[in-house]
């Protein structure tokens, strides 16, 4: 019992007044002492060799304080050349060649950025044109250039991707191979095979905050870093190794991020500005350009051939997957996305025969990463469409078909696990009820046609990985708590908080969050993957807990009761006998424990997920987001144009701590995958991208957002979450294409299978259509 119980309850976000007023402090707010401001020379050429580099004219312009180039890299003894999490394929600056338009080729410290803007401009690069390569199909192709060869790993990689690695001989970065039964014997005993291919387009995350990073190195060489960053600790660990430095002489710095979804995972502009900082002997800042973010890092682009056989009531017998995806020029965490969107390229059914490769292809394009759903809204694109189209096809109701295959509470996934803590049929049926499917919808003026559309998901989380925590009980019975896990804008604070409070018996108004500092804060992988609540909320509430097996100690002698035997509430540790029994404060407790003023207590908490289960069987992900989506559009005949009247979408998110919160978040992602759906992609014109700008790149408005969007949480307790909690902040991005493309073709009989789907799309094919239909009767 806690009569200060916030868990399960909407509070307010902790930095709500800050951030209002314009106070809460970001990185582009720091100014360090002696601060210079640098600026990238970025390769105008898609691939090329660099025949010549002349800096000289630049280093003579006043104000110029360094310059960075080829020659100061190559045989550095202070740092290697390459670095990447995965694999160890991307230079500080180019050496040899640039692979991409916007790849660094020199950086320049000068004492404003303006000045630092003017030298760019001064600097000479003379380049040897190479055969650009901009799809994976083209990087495939016999006689094609390789794009790196040689490719080393990190020293200390990640478990979950150690086998990876690029195929010799070829521009394939990575690939990934699943095989479950016998894909052949499967479309042999199928009564229907139907086969299709969906493309996907390279996107952007359109973070607000651009990418920005500081760096200071002091007198005895240790490295301090402040960036934009989401992984802090993985961020010191590379840097370390790259600059061949011990943990201890790297201090990395996250403050609260104005957005993230993946952009700011892994290292970006930090190698630069540190081996720039390393230069100039002086601290240095880089703030991007929006256009210089479109340049730095984008969402995969995919090609997906998916082949289902099924029989004549709908059960799907088999299922052959070939996903090939767009890495870029180079490889980023690109291994990862590959084998998280092999592994659910199937969908989440219960399918006897799969065979799944995902292909990883370097192309001369920006690098791609991590994005929300890491690979999973490209493969769930392709399935969720394909599985629609089937019904249609049987002439089966989409909602039936799903429900007939559909994985359940233990039933086995594609990876040979069992799935537990799972409602996605409780999220498709609550979906499909919001937005009464079954009954017809009648378009409005001008519109001419409607229809209804399904689409469901699984996704895992980051496994294995680990978070801990630190919760410190102070002297007057308010607490501190330690955590690595950046506020990016999803309320991760406020969850904290919350469940720091709710062990502690505490008000939430009395706990602080102490943020992400390698220096100060406890160890945590990463926040991404939606993993923050179930793995730090996790450990925050096993540090909280310690503390109160401290307490309990410590107050069983005066009571003179077992420590089971008392609860904590309102700052203070009573009996379980009843709200009318002697209670002790906090604060009186420590003093009369310890005997002075300033005495204070520790716990700390360790949560760690493995990727083999208890039994040594595949334990792939430590939970598993399940989330459907459903939408009602109409459709311009006229114009192609789309309108979403109602949307609705659903997730199990295990247990609500925050219900605004998880609210806030689905709503945003189901904006962001509406977007991806309809609007955004980055256009390429002979390997030079022609809208890295919100000007002409198309995001969301308030006009693309449905009339009535509908949010449901869906509580299906996981027993390893806080209180049963797991993620929820990318399920709904997920299933938003599908949803919307099946709702098309269920109001106008025309199916589009390369996302975006503009109005233009929509119109050809409806025209399309139409004249197949003249034909077939003219000819009949």
């Amino acid at each position: 019992m806690n009569n200060s119980s916030t868990v399960g309850k909407s509070v307010p976000r902790l930095e709500r007044v800050t951030k209002v007023t314009g106070s809460l402090k970001y990185l582009g707010d720091v100014d360090l002492p002696g601060m210079v401001h640098g600026k990238i020379l970025r390769s105008t050429m898609a691939h090329a060799t660099i025949e010549r580099i002349d800096a000289a004219a630049a280093a003579k312009l006043p104000g110029v304080v360094a310059i960075l180039t080829r020659d100061d890299v190559i045989g550095n003894p202070h740092y290697n050349s390459h670095y990447g999490p995965i694999l160890k394929d991307q230079p500080v600056v180019a050496l040899d060649r640039v692979r991409y338009v916007g790849d660094p080729v020199a950086v320049v410290a000068a004492i404003t950025p303006a000045i630092a803007e003017e030298a760019v401009e001064l600097i000479e690069v003379d380049y040897q044109p190479l055969p650009v390569l901009l799809t994976p199909e083209e990087a495939m192709a016999e006689g094609v250039p390789l794009l790196h060869e040689g490719v080393q790993k990190p020293k200390h990689g990640f478990a979950d991707v150690q086998d990876v690695g690029p195929v010799a001989g070829t521009n394939i970065c990575n690939r990934f191979q699943l095989r479950k039964g016998d894909i052949e014997k499967g479309f042999a005993e199928s009564d229907y095979i139907f086969e299709d291919v969906f493309t996907s387009p390279t996107t952007q995350h359109a973070a607000l905050e651009p990418l920005t990073a500081a760096a200071q190195l002091d007198s005895t060489g240790r490295l301090t870093i402040w960036s934009t960053v989401q992984n802090p600790f993985v961020i010191r660990d590379e840097m370390a190794e790259l600059f061949n430095l011990p943990l201890s002489m790297v201090r990395v710095i996250a403050l609260h991020l104005g957005g993230g979804y993946g952009s700011k995972l892994y290292l970006k502009l930090e190698p630069i500005v540190a081996a720039l900082a390393l230069k100039a002997r002086r601290p240095v800042m880089i703030t991007l350009t929006r256009e210089e973010v479109f340049l730095t890092i984008t969402k995969h682009a995919a090609r997906i051939h998916i082949k289902t056989g099924v029989k004549k009531d709908g059960t799907i017998v088999a299922r052959d997957c070939r996903v090939h995806l767009n890495t870029g020029a180079y490889a980023e965490i690109g291994p990862r996305v590959a084998k998280k969107s092999g592994y659910t390229a199937a969908g989440p059914y219960v399918i006897p025969n799969v065979n799944i490769e995902s292909c990883l292809l370097y192309t001369n394009t920006v690098p791609a990463g991590a994005f929300r759903g890491f690979g999973v809204s490209q493969s769930t694109w392709a399935h969720e469409s394909q599985t629609d189209m089937i019904a249609r096809a049987l002439n089966l109701d989409p909602l039936e078909l799903r429900l007939k295959n559909l994985l359940d509470e233990g039933k086995e996934f594609v990876t040979g696990e069992r799935i537990h803590s799972f409602a996605l049929k409780e999220c498709l049926q609550k979906v499909a009820a919001a937005i009464e499917w079954g009954k017809k919808v009648e378009p409005r003026e001008p519109f001419r046609a409607a229809g209804k559309g399904l689409a469901c998901l699984i996704k895992s989380t980051l496994t294995p990985s680990m978070s801990s925590a630190s919760v410190r009980l102070n002297e007057d019975g308010s607490a501190h708590v330690y955590v690595g896990t950046v506020d990016i804008g999803q309320g991760s604070d406020t969850a904290m908080a919350q469940i720091a409070s709710e062990e502690l018996g505490i008000p939430i108004e009395q706990v602080l969050i102490v943020h992400s500092d390698t220096d100060l804060t406890p160890y945590d992988q990463s926040t991404s993957s939606s993993r923050s609540t179930f793995h730090t909320g996790r450990a925050v509430q096993l540090a909280a807990q310690e503390v109160k097996r401290e307490l309990a100690c410590m107050a069983a002698p005066i009571f003179r009761v077992s420590p089971e035997d008392l609860i904590f509430e309102n700052q203070a540790v009573r009996l379980k006998s009843g709200p009318g029994s002697e209670a002790l404060a906090f604060r009186d407790l420590l003093v009369r424990h310890f005997g002075i003023n300033g005495a204070n207590l520790m716990g700390h908490g360790i949560v760690r997920t493995r990727s083999v289960d208890e039994k040594g069987g595949p334990h792939t992900s430590s939970f598993w987001f399940a989330g459907a989506t459903a939408a009602e559009v109409e459709v311009d005949t006229e114009t192609g144009r789309v309108r979403i009247l109602r949307y609705a979408t659903a997730a199990d998110v295990g247990k609500v701590i925050n219900p605004l919160h998880c609210e806030q978040q689905l709503r945003g992602a189901a904006i962001t995958g509406i977007g991806q759906a309809l609007l955004e992609e980055l256009v390429y014109q002979g390997g030079v991208p022609i809208n890295p700008n919100f000007l002409d790149y198309n995001l969301p408005r308030f006009l693309d957002i449905p009339e009535r969007l509908i949010v449901i949480l869906v509580e299906r307790p996981h027993p390893d979450g806080p209180y049963g909690a797991k993620g929820v902040g990318e399920t709904a991005v997920i299933p938003a294409a599908p949803a919307i493309a099946n709702a098309i073709e269920d109001a106008v009989g025309v199916r589009i299978k390369d996302l975006p789907i503009t109005p233009e799309k929509v119109l050809r094919a409806l025209q399309e259509a139409a004249g197949k239909k003249t034909l077939q009767y003219k000819t009949g």
